[in-house]
């Protein structure tokens, strides 16, 4: 619930609520510029031009950087909102899952890996759904801001493998294994969000 603060003025009563209570916030804002870069980053990429995805991989990873400023900024200003704790996943997985469909279709990623990854994506989101429609929230795991670390690495360096210099460093090769440790990431953070839904499940039938 949020903290309201009572005025009276001329006889009436006003009831104001503070900014940091609503959804128009700085971490809010921060994540729905994050979603908007994403088709400026699809722009980019779908011509990967050297300048081109020089240009793709620095809004990616400014796309990335909100991620860890709109969580920081939330707990710090005490911004935490319903809005905010559905938008930011969402955000996360769009962006990621735009650069893993390019990536697969400029022959730099496995399909199977990308499919992996994304069904993992897709059933936490559809995890987080169902909670949320049975009124729990599922806070994001830590060994997910890892996983999610290790994507946009992976990701950058898959963007500029043949921009990267020296061009003769194996940037495909380390940044597919980088993709391999997030899928090994992704799938224990799954594992570990299936479990606290059950739980917070099961506390609820027995309350």
């Amino acid at each position: 619930m949020p903290v309201t603060e009572t005025i009276k003025q001329t006889g009436a009563v006003v009831t104001r609520t503070p900014a940091r209570a609503t959804n128009l916030n700085l971490p809010n804002l921060l994540t729905l510029i994050r979603i908007l870069l994403i088709p400026v980053f699809i722009l980019l990429f779908s011509t990967p031009s050297p300048r081109r995805a020089i240009a793709a991989a620095v809004v990616f990873a400014v796309a990335a950087l909100t991620d860890l400023l709109d969580g920081y900024l939330a707990r710090r200003r005490s911004e935490v909102t319903k809005l905010g704790r559905i938008l930011d996943p969402i955000a996360d997985k769009l962006l990621v899952v735009s650069g893993l469909i390019l990536l697969v279709q400029f022959q730099r990623v496995a399909g199977l890996l990308a499919i992996l990854i994304i069904a993992r994506e897709v059933a936490v989101t559809g995890l987080r759904a169902v909670a949320a429609s049975d009124g729990l929230v599922l806070s994001s795991d830590p060994i997910g801001k890892y996983k999610m670390t290790a994507q946009v690495i992976a990701i950058v360096m898959l963007i500029l493998e043949n921009v990267l210099v020296p061009r003769n460093w194996p940037w495909h090769e380390a940044g597919t294994v980088l993709l391999y440790l997030a899928l090994a990431l992704s799938l224990v953070s799954g594992t570990r969000y299936l479990g606290t839904f059950w739980h917070q499940v099961n506390n609820k039938n027995d309350s």
